[in-house]
């Protein structure tokens, strides 16, 4: 089995997480929270900043590391278990555009519970609910932000 690690954001501007809908060839693969793979030499917060960048055009500011998943997937050579460490991060605009060389068709923020139900994997669901829950707290205690955002 080869290991993996990816890194990924969990994006939120003015309450409305960031997710990307991905279509390869037709074939329905679903909603999904921006994540790609380390390169040589960087840091996780370096890569979950740069794939957020890349997959959705959008410039965001680490809030704070949620924590890590894992999940395991084959290809016709090998068996990947992949970890993936997420981050909370925080856009300022709504605007965003999909990485089409990637595959991704359509990309927005939705509201939580959207966000949730679209969501495809139990993993990305629990890591939403992780940083969704960050966010509640940081907002609570008006940590979370400018002035402008309130």
């Amino acid at each position: 089995m080869t290991e993996a690690t990816s890194c990924g954001g969990v994006v939120i501007f003015r309450g409305k997480i960031l997710l990307l809908y991905k279509n390869v060839r037709n074939k329905y693969e679903g909603w999904v929270l921006p994540k790609g793979t380390v390169e040589e030499g960087e840091e996780h917060s370096e890569t979950a900043l740069r794939e957020v960048m890349e997959e959705t055009g959008v410039r965001a500011s680490i809030i704070k590391y949620i924590g890590k998943s894992q999940y395991t997937f084959s290809t016709m050579r090998e068996d990947i278990c992949k970890d993936v460490h997420w981050f909370l991060m925080m856009s300022d605009s709504y605007y965003s555009k999909p990485q089409r060389e990637e595959f991704f068709m359509d990309s927005g923020y939705y509201k939580y519970h959207e966000a949730y139900h679209l969501l495809r994997f139990s993993n990305e669901k629990q890591i939403l609910e992780q940083a969704y829950h960050e966010y509640l707290n940081l907002k609570r205690q008006n940590l979370w932000g400018s002035k402008k955002y309130f």
